[in-house]
């Protein structure tokens, strides 16, 4: 029988082996059950009790990773279908079948309209079984496929039988309730800014349909639209060889150009499904048209290329939106990268002031590709963030408890806390009191500023902090131990200031500590870049970045390692005392009488007294603190006294 008194390191060893092997949830609470029956010792137990539940958080962590990972996979292997394939017909049905394996729904369609007869009818149906359902014809503007139809956007209904945003009719509502389904969404083919088709996906049962999942589902959508345009222009390319001997070169040359934009998907989707980066794309772009490929992100920032002429950029990009389709921007071409109606992103191409309609497409096919790249790299970053913001609350919080073990862990997820970094201390700039949706809101702001880059950041108290690579600080500044030391945190929290005010939609103000390395120390830096806000907040200066050091003698004061409650009690101590003992304001009218410029009229409105009583305690100021309190030198040390006084809280 095991020694009682044994360690928990048997116990510990087997919950490593659980989650190497993938084990079902319920497998972790034997351990603990086990060593409980085996007569282990409260602190063990209690240990493997706390060990078990860092497990069981790891374990859901991997497991969301792997439903990520399968739904992105099956997202590319649509690419791949609709890359392989040549008959409408064909493209129809992995189109729709695989819209139904993204979701996980009982069943997928897709109607197309008919011009000639003036509606729209069920094309291709997967997981149906009402014959009444899959012959169904919809006019336009009826049910939530013409809802979707006229407003070219998706729409969503957990249950679609009470559901009055819509307008339903007999017809309709017969089919469907023979199908019995009951949640749906749609989402419109969009193709130049025309919708050519609706795709759906239902279930039998009430659903609420996620964010995430209306924006696989219209990233589809658009590469389906674009595929079966393509399997269209086959089609009728086919039939003009047939009918039309006389235009034969013209058919020859149009052939040659779909088949080339083809090729070009076709080399689009392998390195999607290689697991390229972006750069890799716009790479692979540049060299497929003959130009040079800028991708920016949502605030105008490369992400691959050289960054793009502002001016008239903007209203490019709203065009391009609008449209569906790229546009003309002065010599260049402009596409907004979309992920159904939510902006990704932007492509601009350099150096084809012309484009034919084929190499334009494959120009618009590389947007959606980088679409896709975009989302599968936001929902690793979105994942990680989540993780990395634990670790930060831990360095933050309790940084000499296990400094080994949150180095251990930053490795992990790719932070070397061994490293040097700047710790930036971010606020609303209408803090303190601030709303907590306005922090909130700079958090999204610093996950975005932070997207693609070694950094973390997560909400702290009432603030947020980043903690940024002191490397990758803006040109100029160098590291922590160089002449350049203090720059790198000014340039860092005046840059961080200017993009989260930006990404936020308001003034933010900054404050970096010292650039630091391990986690005591970067812990110091905090409260240092803590102060520095304050200092900021104190001195009129809200939506600035700056670091201790840039403040001046007051950021000196305020740096980590200086004694100020001891240089605030030197100067105010008697005062202090004074107004402790006795219940009196010294502190207070000496420092209205300081923001009041000298003026005793003013001071005594501010203090709502009797200038006489204004009088009296001035007095009472120069018998405690001498004759010279009010001379120049004197006056500019109590000043700043009374400024860090107010600073510290005290």
């Amino acid at each position: 029988m095991t020694d009682p008194h044994a360690g928990p390191a048997p116990a510990l060893r087997r919950l490593l082996d659980l989650l190497a092997s993938g084990a079902a949830t319920e497998d972790f609470a034997d351990v603990l059950a086990d060593a409980r029956r085996r007569g282990a010792p409260a602190a063990v137990l209690s240990e493997i009790d706390d060990a078990t539940w860092q497990a069981l958080r790891v374990h859901r962590t991997l497991r969301q990773h792997r439903r990520r990972e399968a739904e992105l996979t099956a997202l590319f292997d649509t690419a791949g279908d609709l890359a392989a394939s040549r008959e409408l017909d064909t493209v129809l049905q992995a189109i729709v079948r695989r819209a139904r394996m993204l979701l996980g729904t009982d069943t997928a369609y897709l109607t197309l309209p008919d011009e000639a007869a003036g509606d729209t009818y069920m094309r291709v149906t997967d997981g149906s079984v009402s014959v009444l359902f899959q012959n169904l014809r919809l006019s336009l503007g009826d049910g939530l496929g013409g809802l979707v139809a006229q407003t070219a956007r998706p729409y969503a209904t957990p249950d679609y039988r009470t559901d009055e945003r819509f307008h339903h009719t007999g017809t309709i509502d017969a089919g469907v309730l023979d199908e019995g389904l009951v949640a749906i969404i749609g989402v419109p083919l969009l193709l130049g800014g025309q919708v050519i088709g609706v795709l759906f996906a239902a279930d039998r049962s009430p659903r609420a349909f996620s964010p995430d999942e209306v924006a696989l589902l219209c990233t589809l959508a658009a590469h389906a639209a674009i595929a079966l345009d393509t399997a269209k222009s086959l089609a009728d390319t086919r039939a003009a060889l047939a009918e039309l001997n006389s235009a034969n070169e013209l058919i020859r040359a149009h052939s040659a150009a779909v088949q080339r934009a083809e090729q070009g998907h076709d080399r689009l989707t392998d390195l999607v499904l290689r697991g390229a980066e972006v750069p890799d794309v716009a790479a692979a772009v540049a060299a497929l048209l003959g130009g040079e490929i800028a991708v920016l992100d949502t605030g105008g920032e490369p992400l691959a290329g050289r960054a793009a002429t502002a001016e008239g950029l903007a209203e490019a990009v709203a065009a391009s939106r609008t449209e569906g389709r790229s546009v003309r921007h002065g010599e260049a071409w402009v596409c907004a990268v979309l992920a159904g109606q939510e902006p990704l992103g932007t492509l601009v191409l350099r150096g084809r002031p012309d484009l034919d309609d084929a190499d334009r497409r494959l120009f618009e096919r590389a947007s959606v590709v980088t679409a896709l790249l975009l989302l599968l790299r936001r929902s690793v970053a979105e994942a990680e963030n989540r993780v990395r913001g634990e670790l930060l609350a831990d360095l933050l919080t309790a940084p000499d408890r296990d400094p080994a073990g949150l180095t251990a862990r930053g490795r992990r997820l790719g932070v070397d806390l061994g490293r040097p970094h700047v710790v930036l201390v971010a606020e609303p700039a209408g803090a303190p009191g601030t709303a907590a949706t306005d922090r909130s809101r700079l958090a999204g702001a610093a996950e975005r500023y932070l997207f693609g880059s070694r950094g973390i950041g997560a909400e702290h108290g009432e603030t947020v902090v980043l903690l940024v690579p002191a490397d990758g600080a803006p040109p100029g500044a160098r590291g922590p131990d160089g002449p350049d030391a203090a720059d790198t945190a000014r340039l860092a929290a005046e840059r961080a200031a200017e993009r989260l005010a930006r990404l936020a939609g308001f003034p933010v103000t900054v404050g970096a500590g010292r650039p630091a390395a391990g986690p005591v120390a970067l812990a110091a830096a905090h409260a240092e870049g803590l102060r520095c806000v304050r200092a900021l907040r104190v001195l009129g200066r809200s939506g600035e970045g700056a670091s201790a050091r840039a403040l001046g003698f007051l950021g000196v004061l305020l740096g980590d390692g200086h004694d100020v409650d001891g240089f605030v009690g030197a100067t105010l101590g008697p005062l202090l005392d004074y107004d402790a003992r006795r219940g009196t304001e010294l502190v207070r009218t000496l420092r209205a009488y300081f923001d009041c410029g000298g003026s005793l009229t003013r001071a005594k409105d501010e203090l709502h007294v009797h200038v006489n009583t204004v009088v009296q305690r001035l007095d009472r100021v120069e018998v405690l603190l001498g004759r010279d309190w009010n001379h120049p030198e004197r006056s500019l040390e109590l000043q700043l006294a009374l400024r860090l006084q107010l600073l510290s809280g005290a």
